[in-house]
């Protein structure tokens, strides 16, 4: 086997010092040459309109909910084994939680004043905890073998379970 000479060893380290500086470099490989196609098409959104994205399909699905269950009555509320006025807060809590989260997400874009923005910070909460709440008795009422059962076969609710709980959480984002 032959032995690496001084001279073989700079060589390599000038390869590797090529390399690096190649690889890293920001007009290297594939990735790079898509980020420059797509970037200048889908620009990066702040962070208030990019969440407020998510909020219009959240909203419009507990809208739905909410007005297809209008006009409630006592038979519809006894089908699902709920009394009249469990079943006026799940219809008031749907329609409440959409329109709340939509307005909120609207009220922090548009305006900048404290109280405002702080008022729409804690009605994007309190959307959020209502449709977890909402969706927590909905997965409830259906009575589930098991959890896996849930994640498995009722991924619907357990997204909108999801989607109440990022609101919940987070609140209205901040510019």
């Amino acid at each position: 086997m032959k032995k690496p000479t001084l001279l073989s060893l700079r060589l390599s380290e000038k390869k590797l010092e090529i390399a690096k500086k190649t690889v890293s470099s920001p007009n290297h490989g594939y990735l790079s040459k898509m980020r420059r196609l797509v970037m200048p098409v889908l620009p990066k959104l702040p962070a208030p309109f990019a969440t407020f994205l998510l909020r219009i399909p959240l909203a419009a699905l507990f809208l739905q909910q909410g007005f297809d269950k209008l006009p409630f009555d006592a038979e519809t509320a006894a089908g699902y084994g709920l009394s009249l006025l469990v079943w006026f807060f799940v219809v008031a809590g749907e329609i409440g939680a959409g329109l709340g989260l939509l307005t909120a997400g609207a009220a922090g874009i548009i305006f900048r004043g404290k109280i405002i923005t702080e008022a729409a910070d804690i009605l994007t909460r309190f959307s959020g905890i209502t449709m977890t709440c909402i969706m927590t008795g909905v997965i409830w009422l259906s009575e589930p073998d098991s959890l896996l059962d849930v994640l498995l076969y009722d991924y619907v609710h357990v997204s909108l379970y999801a989607g109440g709980l990022y609101f919940a959480l987070r609140g209205n984002a901040k510019f």
